[in-house]
């Protein structure tokens, strides 16, 4: 889902990207997706953490490189297991990363299914549907490919709550 190149050169990529991110992702909407994220991630040892960036900057101009950027900043990658996921949107280009560390040993067709899905939803606009169906697609690859370890004490990694960048 990029966006068109008059979008960027007008700046209307930005406006629009504001414009999204204010109008589907509420803090009450925010909560209601870091309350799903909660509860899900007690079956397994995965952790989903949600970045929304309603405008790229500039200096990435690669939406998957911007998310292995966001993947490392966000630390992603520090859970004791290696199972952090990292759902990232760009408002502003339409574009959906999903990145798993290394210790998701899902088969790698199971991500872009996800972001298919997701994608179907936003261009419905069905924003606050299309994330928790994303956020319940995660969830069943993690369930799947990241088990409960044992002696593992539950403990909550990385914030549910999105992060809006």
């Amino acid at each position: 889902m990029r966006g068109s190149g008059w979008k960027r050169l007008t700046g209307w990529a930005t406006i629009e990207g504001q414009i999204l991110r204010r109008r589907h992702f509420t803090p009450a909407i925010l909560e209601r997706i870091a309350q799903r994220i909660g509860e899900c991630e007690r079956a397994h040892t995965g952790e989903l953490m949600l970045a929304i960036e309603a405008v790229s900057p500039a200096h990435e101009p690669d939406s998957h490189a911007r998310a292995l950027e966001v993947f490392g900043k966000l630390r992603v990658w520090d859970t004791p297991l290696n199972t952090g996921v990292l759902l990232y949107l760009a408002l502003d280009r339409h574009c959906i990363e999903l990145i798993a560390d290394r210790g998701v040993a899902a088969p790698a067709a199971a991500w872009p299914e996800v972001c298919e899905r997701l994608r179907h939803h936003l261009r419905q606009g069905r924003y606050v549907e299309g994330i928790l169906a994303a956020v319940d697609d995660i969830e069943g690859i993690c369930a799947r490919h990241c088990p409960p370890a044992e002696g593992q004490d539950g403990a909550n990694q990385l914030p549910d709550r999105p992060v809006l960048l």
